[in-house]
């Protein structure tokens, strides 16, 4: 059992990192997609990446991607690190 608890916290120290340094990716490309767009998809997705930032900043990356994912859903293409 000590094992295994040690595996899972090995594993969730070593993904925490990998989401947080995406998050500020996955903002700038939303940034750069809505860019001056004032139709309400783009409020939309304006609102949802600032909640996933807050996330971000809270430090719940893997909420905050979600998110992300959401705010997408106006059209708008990211791409995720691999």
């Amino acid at each position: 059992m000590k094992r295994f608890v040690s595996a899972l916290v090995l594993v969730a120290s070593t993904a925490s990192p990998v989401l947080a340094t995406e998050c500020p990716t996955l903002q700038a490309q939303v940034d750069a997609a809505i860019g001056t767009r004032y139709d309400p998809g783009a409020a939309n997705a304006r609102q949802l990446a600032a909640e996933a930032w807050a996330l971000h900043q809270a430090g719940k990356h893997a909420e905050s991607v979600a998110k992300y994912d959401e705010a997408a859903q106006a059209g708008i293409k990211l791409t995720h690190k691999q």
